[in-house]
């Protein structure tokens, strides 16, 4: 354990910070999960609107940090190319 200041709140905003982006990558694959599930089912309306609610987040975290811009873009991305595979 650190005896510094300093290093004992670096400790603490580290822990914090784990735990947000914990929970931003798991609410970002529930709902890619859910964008799945629409278009597998084939339902392109709630899919439209799901995938607009998923890119939000997924832009969210990489603004917060959570993703690299890259990873972010490549996310869209396949989110995108699999919404206009649907007929």
């Amino acid at each position: 354990m650190a005896n510094i200041k300093s290093a004992k709140k670096r400790i603490k905003v580290a822990a914090i910070r784990t735990e947000r982006n914990k929970a931003t990558k798991s609410r970002i694959k529930t709902e890619l999960k859910k964008f799945q599930a629409l278009v597998e089912a084939g339902d392109k309306s709630a899919a439209e609107a799901q995938l607009k609610q998923t890119i939000s987040f997924i832009d969210k975290a990489e603004t917060k940090g959570v993703f690299h811009k890259k990873t972010a873009a490549r996310k869209v991305s396949n989110l995108n190319k699999a919404y206009n595979k649907m007929a």
